[in-house]
């Protein structure tokens, strides 16, 4: 059991997002095993609080002060108002874990108006691994809980995505054309780390435009995808104005990729480095409350910066390639937008061993910065 960075509130009910298999029940269980656990997962219980959402407050204990989780919220949006109402009346504090936010944004924008926090779960971080960590393991198999205690990682990854496409897009009526969705996952990992194409991606699947956008919104409502926007703030230079797409786990895109024989490994591999420090980005972003809003840089005449953080604690560029020599041609993105932001701080993560810097570009290892990521932001 690996100790999660993620921090619970002290006194104030919260929702925890994010998608399966990241660990959120788990977590929940160890860091609360007092509570009172609701698992909507269960078809009976699921079903006596579909038909009357205020059986809730008769599963809860008389003069009960201590937490209750309710697992998979988002199967029963209307359990919200009943939770609204047993946080006005009792000042309970509740644990709402799910893997979608789509079902309850439709029945209130706000999700409780204030009365709950949010919290994300990611895969595993190397900080949480640990000893654990392992680059090649990650680079390939990405960092699912599961995928370190399952026997084969690689027939987890693939059942993975069987039940979400089951459990998730039909069970929910998501799509009612499994099969184009299908196809459309597979195009849909040709453009992971690459500026977004819809147009080609419906080509790629033989799917409508206007389907291939629905898809890919209902890849980020249930938190498997992100869409990562171009930074022109102040912007001196021509843009690009589409988004960058990467699924939330490597392990996931790289099931989904599949290789034939014109397929050049080290294109997958290359893709997978920029993927992974995406994911870790993101997590140690979010655990760590830095409020980084996160973009990538890429003028017209493609000069590009992979990620580009900004908030109140300052503007970040990273370039990130798994080759352990890097030529000088390398540098040209990070070196274009210092000259455009010259108060910005660049860094280049790469696959080599040692730290260096060229001009005012800190050069890091991969595994160095991952490890130190927090440092780092």
């Amino acid at each position: 059991m690996y100790s999660r960075l993620v921090k619970e509130p002290e006194n104030k009910s919260f929702f925890l997002f994010g998608p399966r298999g990241t660990g959120k029940t788990t977590w929940v269980k160890q860091a609360f095993p007092d509570a009172v656990y609701i698992d909507l997962l269960e078809s009976r219980l699921y079903n006596d609080l579909l038909a009357d959402p205020q059986r809730l407050e008769n599963l809860i204990p008389n003069n009960f002060n201590n937490w209750i989780i309710i697992d998979e919220v988002q199967k029963i949006p209307e359990l919200l108002n009943e939770v609204h109402r047993l946080i006005e009346k009792y000042k309970y504090k509740f644990i709402l874990t799910g893997s979608s936010a789509r079902k309850l944004r439709r029945k209130g924008p706000n999700l409780l108006a204030g009365r709950a926090l949010y919290y994300s779960m990611h895969p595993l971080t190397a900080i949480e691994l640990g000893k654990d960590f392992n680059l090649n393991h990650s680079l390939i198999f990405g960092n699912l809980p599961s995928v370190y205690v399952e026997s084969n990682p690689k027939d987890y990854l693939e059942s993975y995505i069987k039940a979400y496409l089951v459990e998730e897009i039909l069970q929910e009526s998501l799509t009612r054309n499994l099969s184009s969705f299908s196809r459309f996952l597979e195009a849909a990992s040709f453009s992971q780390g690459s500026v977004l194409n819809i147009s080609e991606v419906a080509r790629e699947c033989a799917v409508e435009r206007k389907v291939v956008e629905s898809y890919f919104t209902i890849l980020e409502d249930l938190l498997l995808a992100d869409r990562i926007p171009i930074f022109s703030k102040r912007a001196k230079r021509r843009l690009l104005a589409h988004p960058k797409f990467y699924f939330f786990d490597v392990g996931i895109y790289r099931t989904l990729r599949p290789m034939g024989p014109l397929d050049a490994p080290e294109e997958v591999e290359g893709i997978s480095y920029e993927s992974l420090f995406f994911q870790e980005l993101k997590a140690v972003n979010d655990y760590y409350g830095f409020g980084y809003k996160i973009y990538y840089w890429r003028t017209i005449s493609n000069l590009e910066v992979d990620f580009v953080l900004y908030g109140n604690r300052g503007l970040k560029a990273f370039e990130i390639k798994r080759r352990s020599r890097i030529p000088s041609s390398e540098f040209r993105g990070l070196k274009a937008f210092l000259k455009d932001y010259p108060t910005a701080k660049a860094y280049f993560i790469y696959g080599g061993e040692r730290q260096m810097s060229e001009d005012a570009i800190d050069i890091i290892p991969m595994e160095y910065a991952l490890k130190n990521l927090p440092n780092i932001l």
